[in-house]
Order: C-alpha cells, then sequence, then structure tokens
C-alpha cells in the first residue's frame, strides 16, 4: 500500500460552511429593475454592484479599493531617499568636525574650511567630498554609507528586495550584481532584435537565479515583471518635484561609487520600455503625506497603486465584454485582505449561478432576457409578498388546502345521474346495510350494494373565470411611480393563475394611446414612452372579444388605471385623441363598458391617484355595471386585484373594500 503525503493549509476559500449563493434574492432583484425599465443585463450588473442581503457588492470591493489608494497617497512623501542621504551626510560632517576641532595643524583648518563651505544641495555636498581625505573612521564609514545606498536603492527600484539582500555588500557581491546586469542587458537587447532567446534565458536563469524569487518560466514572464517595476519606477521619478529629480540624478553618479550601475539600469530601462511600450511610462502621482519613502518602497507603492487602478477598473465592470471572471482575485487578496477575497468569490460564483440558472436567456438579437423560468419565479415571490399581506391583514395564514374550487365540503347527497364526485364508501355501505335489513334480509349473509344506496361527497361548485386584467401603459403611470406596482400586480395575478387556477383564461391589456394584448414577458419587459393617451375604450373591446371567446366561462374584468380616457378608436380604425375628455370619447368608452356589462361580467375598477375627475368618473362607470371600486396605496394594488379576482370566483363577498375579506372561505398557497 503506497504511502500519501497529506499536507494541511489554511481553506482559501472563505466560510466553508456558509450557505450557497442566494439566487432567490438576486433573481428578484434583476425582476425588478426589468420591470423598471433595464435590460436583464444591467439588471444583472447592478445585482452584483450592489450586492444582496449579507453580501458586499462590487461598490464596496471598489470604495474599499479607492479608500486604500486615497492612504497610501496622503501617508507617503518621495523624499524618503532623499532624507536618509542628507542625514547620513549631517553625521559624517558632525563627526568629522569633532574630529578637527582635536586636531591642531594647519591642514585642519584648511579642512575646517571646506566643510564649512559645503553647498546646500545634498547632491552638491556629496559630490564636493568625493576626493576629501576624511580624517574620522565614523565620517568615513557614514560617508561611504550615502554612496552605498543609491546603489541599493537604484536596484531596489528595478529589482524588489535588492535593497535588503546587498545590505554590507562586499565587492565580490557588487561585482555579482554587475555581471547579472550585464547579461540581462544581453539577453533583452537579444530578443528586442527577434532572436530566439530560449536557450539564452534558460542559461541566464541558471547563472542569475538568486536575484528572481519569483522564478520567471519564459523570458516573457521575466519582461513583464521587470517592465511592470520599471515602469512604476518610472512613475515615482515623475511624480517628484523637478528639484527632487536633479538631485537624486546627481546623487545617482555616486552609486558604489561607480557610474557604471547607472549607464547599466539607463540600459535596461530603455530595453524595456522598447519590448513594453504598453506600461504606463509617462504617468505620475501626486503624494501629500509625511513618511518618507526610498526609491525602492516608493517604486513599490508606485506599482501599488497601479494594481489598485487595474482592480478599479475590473471591479467597475464598465468596459464591453466585463465578467467577474476578469476581477484579479490573488491581487484584490493582497492589497484589502481575505474578506474582500471571499466577497469577490461570491460575486463571481453568483454571477455564474446567474447565467447557468437559465434565468436569462440570449435573445435573437444577441440580448439577455428574463426566461419563462425566471419570470415565474419572480411571480411566484411577488404571489408570496401579497399572501403574506393579505394574511397580515386578518391574522390568518396561508394555508395548502383550503378551499380550491373542486375541493370536498364535508356533506354527502344522493347519487344522481351525470354525477362525476367520489363516492362517499362510509355512507353507501351503511345505506345498503340499513336497506337490507328492512327487507328483511340478513347482512351477516352478504349485503348487495343497489344504486338507491349509493352517496357522493359533495363539492364546492367549480366553475371557470375568462379574466382581462387592463393596465393603464400611459406615461403618467410611469412619471408618477406606478410602472413597476402595476407590472407587480399583473405578474402576481398571472402567476396565481397559472399555478392555482389552471382552467381560467387570462388575458392582460395594456392600453395607452391604442391598445393591445400582452403577454406576461412582454408586460415585465415595456418599457415607459412618451406617448399621450388612455384609450380605455380600445382596451374594453378587446377584453369584450376574449369574452366572447369563453361563452361558458364567468367573465371577470379588472381594470387599473390613474387617469380619465383621453382616446377612442374611431369607426376607421384611427387613434382619436383629446385633453381634456372629449364627450366623444366618454360616450364611446362608456358603449363599450355597458357591452361588456351585458355578459354580465363582475367588474372592479382600481383607481389610482387622488384626482376628483377621475374618482367622479370611475365611480359612475362603476354603478352603470353594477361593479366595484376600490382605491388601493400602490403597495396594495397587487393585494387588492387578487382578493377582488379571487372574490369573482365564489369566494366570500368582498367585504366593503377589505383586501383580506376572501380568507373567511378560501385560500391560496404558492409553491417555494
Amino acid at each position: 500500500m503506497s504511502r500519501r503525503d497529506s499536507r494541511y493549509g489554511r481553506y482559501a476559500g472563505g466560510d466553508p460552511l456558509a450557505p450557497p449563493v442566494d439566487l432567490g434574492e438576486a433573481l428578484d432583484a434583476i425582476g425588478e429593475d426589468v420591470m423598471s425599465g433595464y435590460s436583464p443585463e444591467h439588471a444583472m450588473r447592478e445585482v452584483l454592484r450592489r450586492g444582496t442581503s449579507g453580501q458586499a457588492g462590487l461598490d464596496d470591493l471598489a470604495r474599499r479599493v479607492a479608500q486604500r489608494r486615497r492612504d497610501l497617497l496622503k501617508r507617503h512623501d518621495l523624499d524618503g531617499t532623499l532624507r536618509e542621504a542628507r542625514e547620513l551626510l549631517d553625521r559624517a560632517v558632525l563627526e568629522e568636525r569633532k574630529q578637527l576641532a582635536r586636531d591642531l595643524d594647519d591642514d585642519a583648518r584648511f579642512a575646517e574650511m571646506r566643510i564649512q563651505d559645503l553647498p546646500s544641495s545634498t547632491a552638491a555636498a556629496v559630490s564636493e567630498l568625493s576626493d576629501y581625505p576624511w580624517r574620522s573612521p565614523q565620517a568615513r564609514e557614514d560617508y561611504e554609507r550615502i554612496k552605498d545606498l543609491l546603489g541599493r536603492e537604484m536596484l531596489d527600484q528595478r529589482f524588489a528586495g535588492m535593497k535588503q539582500a546587498l545590505e554590507n555588500a562586499t565587492d565580490e557581491d557588487r561585482a555579482r550584481v554587475s555581471e547579472m546586469l550585464s547579461d540581462l542587458n544581453d539577453l533583452l537587447s537579444a530578443h528586442r532584435r527577434g532572436e530566439d532567446t530560449e536557450e539564452q534565458f534558460r542559461d541566464f536563469m541558471d547563472k542569475h537565479g538568486e536575484f528572481f524569487p519569483e522564478n520567471p518560466e519564459t523570458v516573457d514572464e521575466l519582461i513583464d515583471a521587470l517592465a511592470a517595476r520599471s515602469a512604476a519606477a518610472q512613475r515615482m521619478l515623475n511624480s517628484m518635484t523637478q528639484e527632487q529629480r536633479d538631485e537624486l540624478m546627481e546623487l545617482s553618479a555616486q552609486a558604489f561609487g561607480s557610474a557604471d550601475l547607472q549607464e547599466a539600469l539607463g540600459q535596461l530601462d530603455q530595453n524595456l520600455q522598447a519590448l513594453r511600450p504598453g506600461e504606463d511610462w509617462g504617468g505620475s502621482e501626486r503624494f501629500d503625506g509625511e513618511q518618507g519613502l526610498g526609491l525602492g518602497d516608493g517604486t513599490g507603492v508606485l506599482q501599488e497603486l497601479a494594481d489598485l487602478d487595474a482592480l478599479g477598473e475590473q471591479l467597475s465592470q464598465a468596459y464591453p465584454g466585463a465578467r467577474m471572471s476578469d476581477i484579479d482575485i490573488d491581487k484584490l487578496e493582497r492589497h484589502l485582505g481575505e474578506d474582500a477575497a471571499v466577497d469577490a468569490r461570491t460575486l463571481t460564483e453568483l454571477e455564474r449561478a446567474l447565467r447557468d440558472s437559465g434565468a436569462l436567456k440570449r435573445g435573437t438579437d444577441g440580448t439577455l432576457r428574463l426566461s419563462p423560468k425566471a419570470i415565474r419565479q419572480l411571480g411566484k415571490s411577488l404571489l408570496r409578498d401579497v399572501a403574506e399581506r393579505m394574511s397580515g391583514r386578518q391574522g390568518a395564514r396561508d394555508v395548502r388546502r383550503a378551499g380550491a374550487a373542486g375541493e370536498m365540503s364535508g356533506a354527502t347527497r344522493e347519487w344522481a345521474f351525470g354525477d362525476t364526485e367520489p363516492w362517499d364508501v362510509t355512507r353507501t355501505v351503511t345505506n345498503a346495510v340499513s336497506r337490507t335489513v328492512s327487507e328483511g334480509g340478513d347482512p351477516r349473509r352478504g349485503v348487495r350494494i343497489d344504486i338507491r344506496d349509493v352517496e357522493v361527497s359533495e363539492t364546492e361548485a367549480r366553475t371557470q373565470a375568462a379574466v382581462a386584467l387592463l393596465v393603464d401603459t400611459s406615461f403618467s403611470m410611469a412619471m408618477d411611480g406606478r410602472w413597476v406596482p402595476m407590472k407587480r400586480t399583473a405578474l402576481a395575478l398571472h402567476t396565481l393563475i397559472q399555478s392555482r387556477f389552471r382552467g381560467d383564461h387570462l388575458q392582460l391589456i395594456g392600453f395607452g394611446p391604442y391598445a393591445e394584448v400582452m403577454e406576461i414577458d412582454q408586460l415585465t419587459a415595456l418599457d415607459a414612452k412618451w406617448d399621450k393617451g388612455t384609450n380605455l375604450h380600445h382596451a374594453l373591446l378587446l377584453a369584450h372579444r376574449h369574452f366572447r371567446k369563453h361563452p361558458n366561462a364567468q367573465p371577470v374584468l379588472l381594470v387599473v388605471t390613474d387617469g380619465e380616457p383621453t382616446s377612442h378608436l374611431e369607426q376607421d380604425g384611427e387613434v382619436f385623441f383629446t385633453y381634456p375628455p372629449a364627450p366623444r370619447t366618454v360616450a364611446f368608452t362608456v358603449k363599450a363598458l355597458d357591452e361588456v356589462g351585458r355578459l354580465g361580467a363582475q367588474t372592479t375598477f382600481f383607481r389610482l391617484g387622488e384626482d376628483p375627475g377621475l374618482a367622479r368618473f370611475i365611480e359612475q362607470m362603476a354603478r352603470r355595471v353594477d361593479g366595484r371600486v376600490v382605491a388601493p396605496e400602490l403597495e396594495d394594488l397587487g393585494v387588492a386585484v387578487v382578493d377582488s379576482y379571487l372574490g369573482s370566483r365564489g369566494s366570500s363577498s368582498y367585504g366593503g373594500g377589505s383586501y383580506g375579506g376572501w380568507f373567511g372561505g378560501r385560500g391560496f398557497w404558492v409553491d417555494e
């Protein structure tokens, strides 16, 4: 049996016991945005941007990225190397003066005068002292440390960690660095000329791999890493003041006491700029802090700022073809911590689940749309909300078996020809036994059931309804915030009929300047348009036609509107519009309503808004057909419409406007 080595480490995916992403909440939010007029693609982006309950969204992550960026700029300054060089110079000069004060020879007096007359510029003073014969060993050591510091900082700009690695370096160490730079420039120059550098790269890494802990596997990976850091170093120089740049350039000539280093690094920068011109070589930042940064650390901060800028763009998802998978999770974790990485992974999983769930489908034009599955899911959610509101009003609850049409009433009756109800076995057998005894027979010898013995279980009358929901789609509905509640109401009613009353026939009719029959997905995606006209006349004609198609069903007319009719169809089919409503428009509308009323339609008007003229008109219309008028709050529109529909199907009466009146006799349930 082979032995397997096991390694254990910290789980990197967040909480392994965390619940899966909540698609239901996300789909509800997407549906709401779609009904508000957004495309499904945009709606999905909005969900990812806002997040869900208990889950941070892209906006929150982007805010944290921006805050991290601001903190870096407010905390730091770029003159750290200049400050450190000045401190070393001041210490060297102070130690030298102490030594000169103890020496009494004339040369000491001349040296004092030379030190006293040093330029105020750090770079000029360091250059002035390049041939000075130091008497103090400590002063000489501090001065040499300036050259060593500059060399290490310049290398650290291009190769992260070099400043620490070369601290207290020997001449042999410096020689190895110079050799590495020479070989690196040869490699890059050959690659720049288009030569095959694969073997040369392997030889280079075998020889100098210790300088590259990231262990690049190809020459392109090596160039990418070096170019990103070199570009950050250039942006750091661009971010300095002109005085700081001039002083730093002058000081750089003193690095390691040789100009060869500066020349090699300059050649390296030229090669990298030619090989990776797409890097940001000309950018700059404005630092306002007080914490000085050395050249290497400053370059690291500029690299971090570039990473944060890239993350900000990825999190914005504002570019064409953006996907959550574009976000660099490792980079996000490196700069913002594990919690941010977990949030990004969860959002990525949510996007993938939304696309794979079948909730969104791509149309023939390439755009995303809500699928029938998503519409059903949204409808169930809206219907649950309606049920909860109705239950809350009456202190009732949803009951799975509460009173759908055709269910047992608890009573029995004698069977009659044509009955299809189930037999009540107990009552039937009891009747047979009683009849056998009354006729002188002995039940112990057997009982023969006669047709006279049969009783059937009574059920509530099973009726069908032809339902026409007329919804106002004029621009005033959208302008006054009634657009989405209207769509929610239509979708809730559609879901109820499709799931619990499949024998009913629902037709959705939208009416603006003209009316049209709409499928539910068409209505939910309908965008508001600046079209004048409220053509209730045309909508009533379509409702009348729907009722005539189903002569054996109970006609139910539900009208949702926020304005008086201002347009109608002329005999030639043209739309006539005028505001205020013309008597001719009102007459056409009343005539169409009377035609519907003669079919026995149970009619309810749902008046939105407080317009007194509309209230008077609706009241008069309702009285003509013995209908009802309800003026619900917007959030209760769905409850009112569903309640009226259920009441029209033989439930308890509407109760004088009580939205929950039907709960006294029957209810409904919604599949999860």
